[in-house]
């Protein structure tokens, strides 16, 4: 492909472990580099749901169905990716004493009962400070600080944006861990070697390295403009109905989470719109999740460019209008 026709395709991919995962109108495409140095390309076929159910292929719906999709087939993919890349003796290093006590001790059902009650008790932890935790924050501060004013009606305004820091704080923090950071790189190297596909250059470590690492449609950018959606939808809910302003901060909570549905579907339709499209206003809207992504992308090498060539390589047909955006 080595016209300069700009392209705007549907293609995604994801940063996983010494590697990326790509997916396209082929399917999933796994490219590992292995601790031998080669690169190592597995390819799956990948329906989408939303494609075998006309109702779940709805706007705001697809988008719910596909958050769910993504996050289970990323994981899957993040998983198989360390056991090919690591090396035995990593893989060791990097068993807790637990694990290594649970492997030993205890029958392979019983230890992934185990792993799942304690991901769920991570999950319900993350949601505590996350979503519980800029409730309270705000509360207090409105009680014991601000008690001469009446805030509460822009309480899920101050909530929203506590969580957006601490959003931000925690990319942060995580970007300084070794293995993260080249985690990082990994997912600059997805981000430009679409970027290359898109302006019609043939997919050469050069020309990926002229690419911008910041991409409009990006798993980071989705989840900084759930945050802001979150916060406008709470605040228009308060708006409409009063009410909710001073109900009880559990039970304001459970609204939140019901509402996360929509946030996800709304989330999802705009980031595929600013994919597809390159006016001003978009520019605008995606500039905060175009920032973040100077903080969850860094500038890779030419051997981890290697992998991302390989993975879109194997995803793309001999046809670019089977992967344009629809």
């Amino acid at each position: 492909m080595s016209n300069n026709k700009q392209h705007k395709t549907s293609i995604g991919g994801q940063a996983l472990i010494e590697g990326i995962m790509m997916r396209g109108p082929k399917g999933d495409a796994m490219s590992v580099r292995l601790p031998d140095g080669t690169i190592d390309t597995v390819i799956e076929e990948h329906v989408s749901i939303a494609k075998k159910n006309k109702l779940l292929g709805l706007p705001i719906i697809r988008g719910v169905v596909g958050f769910a999709d993504s996050m289970i087939t990323g994981y899957k993919y993040l998983m198989k990716s360390a056991d090919k890349a690591l090396t035995e003796e990593e893989k060791e290093e990097d068993m807790s004493k637990l694990d290594k006590w649970l492997s030993e001790h205890l029958s392979e059902k019983m230890t992934a009962v185990i792993t799942t009650i304690a991901s769920v008790i991570g999950v319900v932890f993350a949601m505590l400070i996350f979503l519980y935790l800029p409730i309270e924050v705000v509360d207090l501060f409105d009680n014991y600080i601000l008690t001469s004013a009446d805030i509460s009606k822009y309480h899920s305004l101050f909530e929203g944006i506590l969580r957006i820091i601490i959003f931000i704080l925690y990319m942060v923090a995580v970007s300084r861990m070794s293995m993260i950071r080249r985690v990082f790189m990994y997912h600059g190297a997805e981000h430009k070697t679409i970027f290359c596909y898109e302006n019609g250059l043939d997919l050469t470590v050069e020309n990926v390295k002229k690419m911008s690492r910041l991409h409009p449609r990006c798993g980071t950018a989705f989840m900084f403009v759930m945050l802001i959606l979150s916060m406008i939808v709470s605040f228009s809910l308060v708006l409409v109905f009063p009410a909710l302003a001073t109900i009880n901060k559990l039970l304001w909570m459970l609204i939140k989470l019901a509402i996360l549905p929509l946030i996800m579907g709304l989330g999802y339709e705009f980031i595929k719109f600013a994919g597809k499209h390159d006016n001003f206003i978009v520019k605008i809207l995606s500039y905060p999740g175009l920032l973040m992504q100077k903080i969850t992308t860094v500038e890779p090498t030419d051997d981890i460019i290697e992998v991302a060539i390989e993975a879109m390589k194997a995803v793309i047909t001999d046809n670019p209008e089977d992967d344009m955006i629809k």
